[in-house]
C-alpha cells in the first residue's frame, strides 16, 4: 500500500533504519503512550545513571512518522541530562527530521510525551 504523503529523506532514513528500537530488559523508568485520533502506542524505555540517559529503546506501532520521530526522540536525548531531555518538545523533535506533513505533526508530539512520562515515572521511584 502506497502513501499519499510526501516524506522528506530524513523522515524516511528514520523510519528505514530507526535508531534505538528494541526492547530494554530492565529498564529503570519506561512509558507508554498512545494517540487514539490515529492508533499509534509508542512505548520508551530508559536506562539512567548519574543523572543522564544511558541507553533509550523504544517500540512503536504505528505509522511512518511515528517511527521516525520515535527515532529521532531517542537519538536527540541520549546522553542528555534529564533536565535537558525533559525540556525536548515536539517542535525539537519534527525540526530535527527536518520537517514533517502538516497531518502527521500529532506524531512529534506522541514521542516527547512519551520521554516526559518515562522521566516523570523515574521520578516516582528515584
Amino acid at each position: 500500500m502506497r502513501s499519499n504523503i510526501d516524506y522528506n529523506k530524513k523522515v524516511l532514513e528514520h523510519f528505514e533504519n530507526p535508531r534505538n528500537m528494541g526492547e530494554m530488559k530492565n529498564p529503570d523508568a519506561e512509558a507508554t503512550v498512545g494517540n487514539p485520533r490515529c492508533g499509534d502506542v509508542l512505548k520508551i524505555m530508559l536506562k539512567i545513571r548519574d543523572d543522564k540517559i544511558k541507553d533509550i529503546k523504544f517500540q512503536t506501532m504505528g505509522c511512518v512518522a511515528a517511527i521516525a520521530t520515535s527515532s529521532m526522540a531517542t537519538k536527540i536525548v541520549k546522553g542528555k541530562t534529564i533536565n535537558e531531555a525533559k525540556k525536548i518538545t515536539n517542535v525539537d523533535v519534527a525540526k530535527a527530521l527536518g520537517e514533517l506533513p502538516p497531518i502527521k505533526i500529532h506524531c512529534s508530539n506522541l514521542a516527547a510525551d512519551a520521554l516526559r512520562k518515562a522521566i516523570e515515572n523515574w521520578k516516582k521511584f528515584d
